[in-house]
């Protein structure tokens, strides 16, 4: 049901954006800090509302959430403020 937003999905994006914070956080440009921990905050905030919504079993405001979510990861990436060259958890340039 490639049209539906199930459980599982939303578990499997759950554990990707996570997955992807948790690098991003690792590989913070030196000179980017500040600009790091405000799209950190935002991600955390993001998946924070992801969580809300899946448990008031919104599911499509819950996957909404977690594209925004790693939609600031990619962002952020592309932007040169996390050093990675992970194509299967960011957008890569």
């Amino acid at each position: 049901m490639k049209d539906r937003i199930t459980k599982e999905k939303l578990e499997k994006y759950f554990r990707l954006t996570s997955t992807a914070l948790e690098k991003a956080k690792k590989s913070v440009v030196k000179n980017k800090k500040k600009q790091a921990k405000e799209i950190i905050e935002m991600v955390e905030n993001y998946l924070s509302d992801a969580e809300y919504f899946k448990n008031k079993k919104d599911f499509v405001n819950a996957f909404a959430a977690l594209n925004y979510a790693h939609g600031w990861l990619d962002c952020g990436v592309r932007l040169d403020v996390f050093r990675t060259k992970n194509n299967k958890l960011f957008t890569i340039k």
